[in-house]
């Protein structure tokens, strides 16, 4: 047997089925916590999001026009869930030292300090970034990947013009690589 599409799930949800709504979730559960780890907020507040997230769908559950764009309807939700989080909250700097984690391997005792300046070059890099280039890359590197359809109807884009942003965000971020060499 098929499984049902979700407009019939959508359908059927609307109308008190629990077992609809449990299939929804489970459905899309992925997707909205790939959304929302992709904005790298700490388990809880993550977990905050992502239930605020099914809490807007089971507000809007009977607005929803076209349910089969109901994935790119939860990434966005989730996506403007996660930015509110992020600035309700004072940026957190983290404090461990690099002496407090072990070491990665005796042939190469310097690995892990060179692994952590290059993770630190391509976090400030990455902040450097347009605004515009950061979400795009964030959604094309969520996993489970969402296509371009998808992630241009979450950014309100056409669809043609994400190939060639891509080029050119991922161009701009290998020259700010490049400066912080």
């Amino acid at each position: 047997m098929d499984a049902p599409t979700t407009t019939a799930l959508v359908v059927a949800a609307r109308e008190g089925d629990r077992g609809a709504w449990e299939a929804l979730v489970e459905r899309h559960v992925r997707l909205v916590w790939s959304v929302v780890r992709g904005f790298r907020l700490d388990e809880a507040t993550s977990a905050d999001v992502a239930q605020t997230v099914w809490l807007r769908l089971v507000e809007h559950l009977h607005r929803i026009d076209d349910p089969e764009r109901l994935p790119g309807w939860l990434a966005t939700t989730a996506r403007n869930e996660a930015l509110r989080a992020l600035r309700g909250r004072r940026r957190e700097v983290p404090t461990e030292l690099v002496a407090d984690h072990p070491a990665v391997g005796d042939d190469e005792p310097g690995a892990e300090l060179l692994a952590a300046e290059e993770r630190r070059r391509l976090r400030e890099a990455f902040a450097a970034l347009p605004e515009r280039c950061r979400e795009l890359l964030r959604l094309l590197t969520l996993d489970p990947p969402l296509d371009y359809r998808s992630i241009a109807e979450i950014l309100g884009r056409p669809v043609g013009s994400l190939g060639p942003t891509r080029a050119r965000c991922l161009e701009r971020l290998r020259r700010l690589l490049e400066v912080r060499t």
